[in-house]
């Protein structure tokens, strides 16, 4: 971690994470010493109680590990809703969310439907973390129409919303070689985890001939991120709408097109791991107190979608659609000459759009079938890159 000094975590969670050591060192054992960096991932994450959307602490906000975008501003539900009144308007009145934080976003987005005449019946969420869906089920105390599933129906008319869902699924590592391409897994050392590779199963190596554009001629050492699970996800929601009369999905997240995921120079991949606002790349350091992520591969994702029998309605970067969705008339919302109230939302907005920021970086990729999208987000589809 380049000598980054991070906060110490108080008793209770060293203990926790303690324990979730232990709990992978054993599942590493079980399976002759070696496990594939996704299942590390899994069990770091979703290990019930002990995994860090399984455990207790506060996960986003000022205080918690990482900022989303609903969590720096209103504006952004607002400005999302514009669309998805639009969309509900063509289909059922009912919207399902999967991961839904600290429950902000949810309460921004009825809201602003709300004032815009679109009553949603039904919002159901699913939500694998317990912290997390206390925390929703207090900020959506006044919204009757929300309710939680433990899974997805099988069949669904309506808009489903992910922000920042994919980033969070388990990844593979994988890592060319002179002899092909090695799976990098985790193994035990001295009581501390450690990288370890094994050949590719045939299962991987066809994900890589058929994910990574050009792979056999990247450079030997190159490290990178194959994402099955945040497919085979993809897969199910848009086979769920599909089953049903019309629909679409909404995925807002970090990533990139394959032709620019898997370019030659970003020979690290893009796995990062969030610790109390702190940014760094051990995702040995801690288990189960820091969030681990991937950039998100769209063009998988947008495939996925697609083998699930739904169309790519558009691709857009973060700035593109919130501008086409009104974020600036929504702020002007807010009188600019009232600067205590204005400033802070215009810097908020800012941050969202900047290039430099999360307005480039972040994407949203929309897949439905039997809907059509206002004709502003279709002026800057950018689909043809996927």
């Amino acid at each position: 971690m380049g000598g980054m000094k991070l906060p110490e975590p108080d008793h209770d969670a060293s203990v926790a994470s303690d324990a979730l050591c232990r709990l992978i060192a054993d599942d590493i054992a079980r399976h002759d010493g070696w496990i594939p960096f996704a299942r590390y991932m899994e069990l770091a994450l979703y290990a019930p109680n002990l995994g860090y959307y399984a455990g207790g602490a506060a996960k986003l906000g000022r205080e918690g590990d990482f900022t989303t975008s609903p969590e720096i501003s209103p504006l952004f539900a607002a400005a999302l809703a514009q669309p998805v009144a639009r969309l509900l308007a063509q289909t059922a009145p009912q919207m399902i969310e999967f991961g839904a934080g600290s429950g902000k976003l949810a309460r921004d987005l009825l809201t602003e439907l709300a004032l815009l005449g679109e009553r949603v019946q039904r919002y159901a969420i699913v939500e694998l973390s317990g912290e997390l869906r206390a925390r929703q089920q207090e900020t959506l105390r006044d919204f009757p129409q929300v309710e939680w599933l433990d899974r997805l129906p099988d069949a669904f008319s309506g808009i489903a919303l992910g922000n920042e869902v994919l980033d969070a699924m388990p990844v593979h590592l994988v890592k060319k070689t002179a002899a092909g391409w090695n799976e990098v897994g985790v193994a035990t050392d001295d009581a501390r985890f450690t990288f370890a590779e094994r050949p590719c199963d045939a299962a991987l190596a066809a994900r890589i001939a058929t994910q990574i554009p050009e792979a056999e001629s990247l450079p030997d050492g190159y490290l990178t991120e194959i994402h099955p699970q945040a497919g085979a996800f993809t897969q199910t929601v848009a086979t769920m709408l599909a089953t049903g009369n019309a629909g679409a999905a909404l995925l807002i997240d970090y990533g990139f097109p394959a032709r620019e995921y898997y370019l030659p120079e970003r020979n690290r991949g893009t796995l990062m791991c969030h610790y109390r606002q702190h940014a760094h790349d051990d995702p040995f350091f801690l288990p189960g107190l820091q969030d681990i992520t991937a950039h998100v591969d769209f063009s998988a994702i947008a495939q996925a979608a697609i083998d699930g029998e739904l169309e790519v309605l558009a691709y857009l970067n973060q700035a593109a659609f919130l501008m086409a969705s009104g974020i600036g008339e929504l702020l002007l919302r807010t009188r600019p000459d009232d600067a205590a109230r204005y400033l802070p939302q215009a810097n908020a907005v800012k941050l969202l759009l900047s290039p430099a920021e999360m307005g480039e970086l972040f994407k949203v990729l929309i897949v439905g079938k039997n809907v059509r999208l206002p004709d502003a987000l279709l002026r800057d589809d950018r689909s043809h890159r996927l």
